[in-house]
């Protein structure tokens, strides 16, 4: 009895020892695997941000024949795996509603429970911010930064300023959302500009995000080039990059707290689509798209009156404003070049020759 139960015990260590061995080397393996496949620091710019942490900082646009700035950023890296998604205010200086928008948000992201990254562009044109400039205009070079992408790094300040922000923001990220509002004299209906690029599994990103946003007027762009040397727009510069993006607008440029927490939860249902936060996102039930636009810009200068509010419905060739000379005398009546929907009016007086007064779209119907 004694050999046979000997034999029994010597038998069940080298059991438990091979056991012992197998979940050694299990635990070794995942370990490895786990330690290759840990989220790396995201660098943009000159911020190295480590998964779970918050950077923020400044791109710097260098001086070269005129003079250089900067743009402040934060970097939220989240703990968990996900996506890279840019948001950028202030490509408008005078566009505030995004700009607050983006600290608000700041202040409520966790990033020890946020999955991805979130790159937040607080003010693309600094120079325009802090001069006020209406219009879109960087004092430094009177050029519209929406105009001059992908940038070019020996051009005038705006589009270095372009160059900059396609090289450490649009190619760094997965998606981008261009946040805009109504200029300093324009009253703007919420509207997500949707850009078709032709590849149709990028649209249908691009397309969720915009219902995602919340907003229920939607105009529908299509690209007018595959040229990224040629997108002008940030919007488009990123979908010809592949990266899925749109550009929202908020009502008049103002900082009213209705608009700024429009923002902030149009941004939340985008990044739960994403799955970088808990929660569902929430789509736009009855969307309006736009298919066409048109626009009506001053030939002269004077004193513009509108007669008509954004979100209303105008006939072809019905009135919806006047201009005077500086002495008041009516100089020109302005009536709209279709039927369909006010999508922005000038809400100011003062226009100049070639000043933008008002646009109209067509709703849709299939």
């Amino acid at each position: 009895m004694k050999p046979l139960e000997g034999g029994n015990m010597a038998m069940t260590q080298s059991n438990w020892g091979n056991k012992f061995r197998a979940v050694w080397i299990i635990g070794v393996v995942l370990w490895a695997a786990c330690h290759s496949f840990a989220k790396d620091p995201i660098v943009i710019g000159d911020l190295k941000v480590s998964p779970g942490e918050m950077g923020a900082g400044y791109l710097v646009v260098p001086a070269k024949k005129d003079p250089g700035c900067s743009i402040p950023v934060t970097v939220i890296n989240g703990a968990k795996d996900g996506k890279i998604l840019a948001l950028i205010a202030a490509v408008h200086g005078y566009e505030f509603t995004p700009i607050l928008s983006l600290y608000r948000l700041k202040s409520m992201i966790d990033p020890q429970k946020l999955a991805g990254t979130l790159v937040l562009v607080h003010i693309a044109n600094l120079p325009g911010f802090q001069k006020r400039t209406i219009g879109g205009y960087n004092p430094l070079d009177g050029k519209d930064l929406n105009r001059v992408f992908p940038g070019d790094p020996n051009g005038t300040t705006t589009q270095r300023i372009a160059y900059v922000l396609t090289e450490e923001v649009v190619k760094k990220c997965d998606a981008l959302v261009d946040l805009h509002c109504g200029d300093g004299n324009e009253d703007v209906i919420p509207q997500c500009y949707w850009m078709l690029s032709g590849d149709e599994k990028l649209d249908k990103i691009s397309r969720d995000m915009v219902l995602a946003f919340g907003i229920k007027h939607n105009i529908i762009v299509k690209s007018p080039t595959k040229d990224i040397a040629q997108s002008k727009m940030l919007m488009l510069a990123a979908v010809l990059l592949s990266k899925p993006a749109f550009a929202s607008e908020s009502s008049l440029g103002r900082t009213d707290e209705e608009d700024i927490l429009g923002n902030l939860t149009g941004i939340m249902s985008v990044m739960r689509y994403f799955r970088m936060v808990e929660g569902e996102a929430s789509f736009v039930a009855e969307p309006v798209w736009i298919d066409e636009l048109e626009t009506i810009s001053s030939e002269v200068d004077g004193l513009f009156y509108p007669q008509t509010k954004v979100g209303s419905y105008l006939s072809k060739g019905e009135k919806f404003g006047t201009m005077t000379d500086y002495l008041g005398n009516v100089i020109r009546e302005f009536r709209s070049p279709l039927t369909g929907i006010v999508m922005l009016i000038i809400n100011t007086p003062s226009a100049n020759a070639g000043d933008l007064l008002f646009v109209v779209g067509t709703i849709k119907r299939d």
